[in-house]
């Protein structure tokens, strides 16, 4: 028997060859799944058939870059996979960068499509050149955005970092009551444990407010209530839509005459 042709040493040949290929094209889709991830992309397509002719940002990607072999990484499952890896590892650079100094914790509340409420966190702090950074750390699924189920993330997202609550020094929240009431809000949750996290009112939120209320006392209200009222007559119907479109089609060719 030749031994360079035994089972064992063409087998172990072809798996250190299909080892080579497999990173080789996980290369190719990582570096995909980092461009669109970096843009802030979508990966999905409406129709990733084969007949397509738009499979979506990831595949025709992949495609443009003429990443070989069938391995093409399409499963909806793998690619969030990745994607959550990517996430792990850039909130872990985040922490190893803030290096235990004292950091400031800006947090809002919002709902998805789903009608779904997540908590949005960022974390700001100054880095080793004396920078003040501010990153965004993720968004934490709530079950109620009460004053203890907000707490309870809090904690669960320190815990998960291995963050100290007394290395925290400032606190951004809105004006809403479950964050900033005095004696049960978010806040005062967060002062009791530890009395040097200073609550300050987001100042974007106290901008929008001035805003408002400087819009509702001038012509500024009128006009977004008009645009408002538009776009929901408008939005409405298609007819609607097909009729202003007309209309508007009708005044550029008169416009145009002049």
């Amino acid at each position: 028997m030749n031994e360079k042709q035994h089972i064992e040493n063409i087998f172990h040949k072809h798996s250190h060859e299909s080892r080579i290929d497999y990173r080789i094209r996980s290369n190719a889709f990582v570096d995909c799944i980092r461009f669109l991830l970096r843009q802030g992309l979508v990966f999905r397509g409406h129709d990733e058939s084969e007949d397509s002719s738009n499979q979506g940002n990831f595949l025709e990607l992949l495609q443009f870059l003429d990443a070989p072999g069938n391995l093409k990484v399409t499963s909806p499952k793998i690619q969030k996979d990745i994607v959550n890896a990517t996430a792990v590892e850039t909130t872990d650079a985040i922490i190893r960068d803030m290096d235990d100094s004292f950091f400031y914790i800006l947090i809002d509340e919002s709902c998805d499509v789903s009608v779904k409420e997540h908590m949005v966190v960022m974390f700001r702090y100054i880095d080793n050149k004396g920078c003040v950074i501010e990153r965004f750390i993720g968004i934490e699924y709530v079950t109620s955005t009460t004053t203890k189920s907000l707490k309870a993330s809090i904690d669960t997202l320190f815990s998960r970092h291995k963050l100290s609550m007394c290395r925290l020094r400032g606190q951004g929240y809105d004006g809403a009551s479950n964050m900033s009431r005095e004696f049960n809000g978010l806040k005062t949750l967060i002062m009791r444990e530890n009395e040097s996290a200073y609550y300050v009112h987001c100042f974007a939120h106290q901008l929008q407010l001035a805003i408002v209320g400087l819009a509702k006392k001038s012509l500024i209200g009128a006009f977004f209530t008009l645009v408002s009222n538009v776009v929901n007559i408008v939005g409405a119907s298609f007819k609607h839509r097909d009729i202003l479109r007309d209309k508007q089609a009708l005044k550029v060719v008169e416009e145009l005459k002049h």
